[in-house]
C-alpha cells in the first residue's frame, strides 16, 4: 500500500477512505502492540481493518455526515479502532483530552453539537452529567451483545458512500494555552496533504515500529503518530504508562526504532541516562562526558555518527534498534537535539499548529540544524510580515504566515476569530514570531500572544527565560508573567516545603537573575507546592497563570501546605497505575505520611519529600509487609519519582509475605553474590592484607608524619564499631595505618561503592582488606544486611557514620544505620577522630599536600547508655543523637589538643 496522497478522485473518495478501506490487505502485519502491566497485546492489521469497516458502517447509519463524534477515553486498540470508523463514516471525528475540566468539556460538547460519544465507564458519569442527551458507547465493554458497546454497532455487511476530500474530517479543540479552545475542523484533503508530506520526510523506513508516547487527541500524535505511520503500513507500540521503566520497557520489548513525541520527553530520557552514569562513580561520569564529546565533535564537524559505537551499551539495553527521534509539539532545545545525535540517535524536527493539520516545516533525520525547525514542506509556502513584529525585534523578525493544502478552512462558530487568522488569499497568520535564514530555514522564537513588552521596550519571550530560572536545582518550575509593567513568576520549588524554603527560593532566583540582563530580572515571585496548569503535550496554559499567581499569593506559605493530589485530578494513566493494589498502596502510605506536601504522581521522592536512604527501607518494608511486593535495590535505584515507584511496583515479582529485615535476618536478604565479601581470607590473601597494611603504614607515617592517640583503649577482641569522622579520602588509609595489623584482620570496613567498587583494581584491594560495599542511597538492605551479617560473625567494623566527606571538616549529621545496628547488637561502639586530612586532602583536590595527619581513638561507649543519653522518636535515633553529640565534643577537644 502505497502512501495517502493529495490527488483526490470523487469516484473513489478521498485518498483517506482508501488508506482506511487498505487496511485489511495486510493481514497478519502487526498494526499495533500494546503493553500492559505484565505483558502485551498485538493486534494485526486484518484484525483491525475489518472491525474498523463493520464498525464504519454502524456509525454511518446512525449518524449524519458532517456531524461530530466525540471521543473520549484512555487510548488503545478500541479508541483507535473508533477514530479510523468515524473518520470511514463519513462522520467527523472529535478526540478530546480526558483531563478537560467540567467547564471546559461542557463548552466542547455543546459548541461542537455532538450526540454521540465513544467512552470508557470510567468517565459515563461525568458525561451522564455533561451531555444527558447524548448516546455514550463504551470503548472497555467487549461483549457484542453489551447495549452500549463499540462492537454492538459494528455491520459485518453493506457499502460505505465515498467521502468528498473537502468535508470535514476531524475536529479537534485547541489547548487552551491563552484561553478558552477552539474548534478547527479539518478537512480530508487536510489530511491526506499531511499524510503524504510525512511519507516524504524519510522519517521512517518500510519496516519501522513507531513508539507513539502521547495522548491521541492532540492533532501532532493523531495525525503524525497515528495516522501517518497506518498509512505507511507500520507497527505502533503504545507504552503501558509514560513512567521511566514503561518507556524503556516499550522500547526495548517493542523493538522500536523510531519515536515520536515532545521535548519534555526526550528531556527525561536524556536526564534519565545520565543520572544513571552519575551514580556509577566519577570515574564513570568523566569517561561518558569524553565519550559524549568525542561523538558531539564527530558529528559537528564531519557529520559522522560515533554514537552507536561509543554507546554500544546504552543502544543495547534499549533493545539496539531505536534510529529516529521525532520532536515537535513546542520547540526542541538545541543543545539537546545535539546530545541525543551524539549518543547516535538521529533527531527530527517538525512545527506546526492545529489549524495546519500540523506540519508546516520539518528538519528531516541526518540534516540536523538546532535552533531552526527546517524548512517549509513541499507544497506549503511561508513567510514573514515584520509589521506584526514588536519593536525592538531584529531584523526579518516578524509574524509567521503560511498557505498550503494542509490549511483549515476557519474556526467552528467564530467567524471573527477566523477573520483575523485568515486572509481572502488563504494566507493563515500563525501567531508565532520567527524569521527564515538564507537557506530558507525557519527560525521560531516565541508566540505574538504570550510576549512581554517591558517599559524600557525590551522584548522578553517568557518559555525561553523560564528554562533559564527552571535551571537552578531549587526550581522544579516557573512561570513568568507581567504585573505592574514588571515581571513576577509563579514558582513550584524543588523541595515540598519547609521553614526556609522562601529564602532558599530567593537565593536560587537571585543567583540566575545575576547572570541575567537587568530587564529580565524578577521583580517579585509567589510559591507553590501545585504544578503549574499545563496542556497534555507540556505548554504553560497562560491564560490561567495571573489567577494562580495571585491565589498563591494570598495564601503566602500556605500555598505549599497542600494536600495530595485527589483522583479526579490525575491523568487516566495514572489513574491505570492506581488499580493496581500495591501502587494504591504506596500511595495511601505516602499520603499518610506527608499530608500537606502537595504530594503529586510527579513528585521527587527525595527532593521533594526527603525520602533518604533509610526511608527507603521503612518504605520496602512497609510495603512488603502490606502487599509481598520486594523493591530491590537496583529498583529502588531506578526510582525517582511517585509514579516511577508506582512502575517498579507493578513490575516487581510478588515476594513473601512479609520481608525480610536486613539488620535482624542478614542472611535472608543477601545473595550469594554478596555473600561473598564475607568469606574468610585465606593463605595468599590474607599475606597480601599484611603486606598492604604494612606499606600503609609506612606511607602514612612518612609522608604524612601519622601520629596516633588513645590506641591502649581498644577493645582487645570481640566485636565492635569503630565510628570515625570523614573529611578526606585519606581518612581510611589514616585509620588502617593508625590499628595494629592483628585487630585489622579482625575488622571489616565500610566502603562506598562509588570509590571502593568503581574499577576492576580497586574491587580486588576491596576483597584483599575486607571492605564490605555500602551504597547509602540506592543499596541500602544489602549495605546494612552486610553490616549486620558482620557482627553476627563476631568481627567489627570500620564505619563512617556521615556517609559522606564533610566540605568544611565539621562534623555532619550521622545517617541512622549506625543507630540501628547498634540497637540490634549492643557492640562497644568506639568514636575515631581524625584531624589533618581535611587540609591534606580535601574535597575538589586531586594531589595532596604533605601535612601532618592525628588519629585519635577515644574510650568505647555502651549503646545502651547513649540510647538514655539522646533525644529521638525511638532508640536508633536516640543513640545517633548521642553518639553524635560525643563525637561532635571529642573532635573539638582533639583539635585543642
Amino acid at each position: 500500500m502505497s502512501a495517502a496522497t493529495t490527488a483526490e478522485d470523487p469516484a473513489t473518495g478521498s485518498s483517506l477512505d482508501r488508506f482506511i478501506d487498505a487496511l485489511t490487505e495486510r493481514g497478519q502485519h502487526p498494526l499495533l502492540q500494546q503493553f500492559q502491566a505484565q505483558q502485551s497485546q498485538r493486534h494485526t492489521y486484518g484484525q483491525i481493518g475489518e472491525q474498523v469497516l463493520a464498525l464504519a458502517r454502524g456509525v454511518q447509519r446512525r449518524v449524519e455526515p458532517g456531524e461530530a463524534v466525540a471521543l473520549l477515553g484512555s487510548e488503545g486498540p478500541a479508541w483507535i479502532i473508533a477514530a479510523l470508523a468515524i473518520l470511514r463514516s463519513g462522520a467527523v471525528v472529535m478526540p478530546l483530552d480526558v483531563q478537560l475540566g467540567d467547564d471546559t468539556l461542557a463548552h466542547v460538547l455543546e459548541d461542537s453539537g455532538v450526540r454521540w460519544i465513544f467512552t470508557t465507564t470510567r468517565q459515563r458519569e461525568r458525561l451522564t452529567r455533561q451531555a444527558p442527551q447524548a448516546h455514550l458507547v463504551m470503548l472497555d465493554e467487549e461483549d457484542e451483545e453489551a447495549r452500549v458497546s463499540w462492537r454492538s454497532l459494528m455491520q459485518k455487511d453493506g457499502s460505505l458512500p465515498a467521502n468528498d476530500s473537502a468535508a470535514p474530517a476531524a475536529l479537534f479543540y485547541t489547548s487552551g494555552t491563552t484561553g478558552p479552545p477552539k474548534g478547527v475542523p479539518l478537512s480530508h484533503a487536510n489530511l491526506a496533504f499531511q499524510l503524504d508530506t510525512l511519507a516524504r520526510t524519510d522519517i521512517t523506513h518500510p519496516g519501522d515500529r513507531v513508539l507513539l508516547p502521547l495522548p491521541l487527541h492532540h492533532v501532532y500524535p493523531f495525525v503524525i503518530g497515528m495516522l501517518g505511520p497506518l498509512s505507511l503500513g507500520l507497527t505502533l507500540v503504545i507504552p503501558y504508562a509514560l513512567t521511566g521503566p514503561q518507556l524503556m520497557r516499550a522500547i526495548r520489548d517493542g523493538h522500536a526504532t523510531v519515536i515520536i513525541a515532545v521535548p519534555r520527553l526526550y528531556r527525561s530520557l536524556f536526564d534519565g541516562i545520565t543520572a544513571r552514569v552519575a551514580q556509577r562513580g566519577r570515574m564513570a561520569r568523566a569517561l561518558f562526558q569524553g565519550l559524549l564529546h568525542l561523538s558531539l565533535v564527530a558529528r559537528k564537524r564531519w557529520g559522522v555518527y560515533l554514537g552507536r559505537v561509543l554507546f554500544r551499551p546504552l543502544h543495547a539495553q534499549m533493545g539496539g534498534q531505536l534510529r529516529v527521534l521525532a520532536s515537535g509539539g513546542s520547540a526542541l532545545d538545541p543543545s539537546l537535539a545535539w546530545q541525543l545525535e551524539a549518543l547516535g540517535w538521529q533527531v527530527a524536527v517538525g512545527y506546526g499548529l492545529t489549524e495546519t493539520a500540523p506540519l508546516l516545516t520539518v528538519d528531516p533525520p541526518g540534516q540536523l540544524r538546532p535552533g531552526t525547525v527546517g524548512k517549509a514542506v513541499p507544497g506549503v509556502e511561508l513567510r514573514i510580515d515584520p509589521q506584526a513584529a514588536p519593536e525592538g525585534s531584529k531584523d526579518g523578525e516578524g509574524e509567521i504566515l503560511a498557505r498550503g493544502p494542509n490549511i483549515f478552512a476557519g474556526y467552528r462558530n467564530q467567524p471573527d476569530k477566523t477573520r483575523a487568522v485568515l486572509s481572502d488569499d488563504g494566507w493563515f497568520r500563525s501567531g508565532d514570531l520567527g524569521w527564515l535564514d538564507a537557506d530558507g530555514y525557519l527560525h521560531v522564537s516565541g508566540r505574538v500572544s504570550t510576549l512581554i513588552v517591558t517599559e524600557g521596550g525590551e522584548n522578553i519571550q517568557p518559555d525561553e527565560l523560564e528554562a533559564r530560572y527552571a535551571e537552578h536545582p531549587a526550581i522544579k518550575e516557573l512561570g513568568i508573567l507581567q504585573r505592574n509593567n514588571q515581571l513576577a513568576a509563579l514558582i513550584v520549588p524543588s523541595a515540598g516545603g519547609g521553614d526556609n524554603m522562601r529564602a532558599r527560593i530567593r537565593d536560587a532566583v537571585g543567583h540566575i537573575a545575576a547572570e541575567l540582563p537587568s530587564y529580565q530580572r524578577l521583580a517579585e515571585f509567589a510559591l507553590s507546592a501545585k504544578p503549574l496548569p499545563r496542556t497534555r503535550l507540556g505548554k504553560i496554559q497562560r491564560h490561567s497563570l495571573e489567577q494562580r499567581y495571585e491565589q498563591a499569593q494570598a495564601e503566602g506559605d500556605q500555598a505549599l501546605q497542600r494536600e495530595p493530589l485527589a483522583l479526579e485530578e490525575m491523568s487516566a494513566e495514572d489513574r491505570n497505575l492506581l488499580e493496581h493494589p500495591a501502587v494504591r498502596r504506596s500511595w495511601e502510605w505516602l499520603a499518610q505520611r506527608y499530608p500537606k506536601r502537595g504530594l503529586t504522581p510527579d513528585s521527587h521522592l527525595q527532593l521533594e519529600l526527603g525520602v533518604d536512604s533509610l526511608e527507603w527501607l521503612n518504605l520496602t518494608l512497609e510495603l512488603g509487609q502490606r502487599t509481598g511486593v520486594e523493591l530491590s535495590d537496583e529498583a529502588i535505584g531506578r526510582i525517582e519519582t511517585v509514579r516511577d515507584l508506582w512502575q517498579e511496583l507493578i513490575d516487581a515479582r510478588g515476594g513473601a509475605a512479609t520481608l525480610a529485615d536486613p539488620i535482624e535476618h542478614p542472611e535472608r536478604v543477601l545473595d550469594e553474590k554478596k555473600r561473598r565479601w564475607l568469606q574468610p581470607r585465606h593463605g595468599v590473601v590474607r599475606a597480601s592484607a599484611s603486606t598492604l597494611y604494612g606499606l600503609n603504614r609506612l606511607l602514612m607515617r612518612g609522608l604524612f608524619r601519622l601520629r596516633v592517640y588513645g590506641r591502649e583503649q581498644l577493645p582487645e577482641q570481640g566485636p565492635m564499631i569503630l565510628a570515625c569522622n570523614h573529611a578526606s579520602y585519606l581518612d581510611p588509609f589514616a585509620v588502617g595505618a593508625a590499628l595494629p595489623t592483628a585487630r585489622l584482620h579482625t575488622l571489616y570496613w565500610g566502603g562506598w561503592t562509588g570509590v571502593a567498587f568503581s574499577n576492576p583494581l580497586t574491587l580486588m584491594g576491596s576483597r584483599i582488606v575486607q571492605i564490605i560495599p555500602i551504597d547509602p542511597e540506592q543499596g541500602v538492605r544489602s549495605s546494612l544486611a552486610l553490616a549486620a551479617a558482620v557482627l553476627e560473625r563476631d568481627q567489627g567494623l570500620i564505619w563512617f557514620p556521615e556517609g559522606g566527606r564533610s566540605p568544611s571538616g565539621e562534623l555532619q549529621d550521622f545517617r541512622r544505620g549506625i543507630g540501628m545496628l547498634l540497637q540490634r547488637f549492643s557492640v562497644p561502639v568506639v568514636p575515631v577522630y581524625i584531624r589533618g586530612s581535611e587540609k591534606a586532602l580535601p574535597l575538589g583536590r586531586r594531589l595532596p599536600r604533605l601535612t601532618s595527619i592525628k588519629v585519635h581513638f577515644d574510650a568505647a561507649l555502651d549503646p545502651k547508655q547513649l540510647a538514655q543519653q539522646g533525644e529521638g522518636e525511638d532508640e536508633a535515633a536516640r543513640i545517633v543523637a548521642a553518639l553524635h553529640r560525643h563525637m561532635a565534643r571529642g573532635l573539638a577537644e582533639s583539635g585543642r589538643g
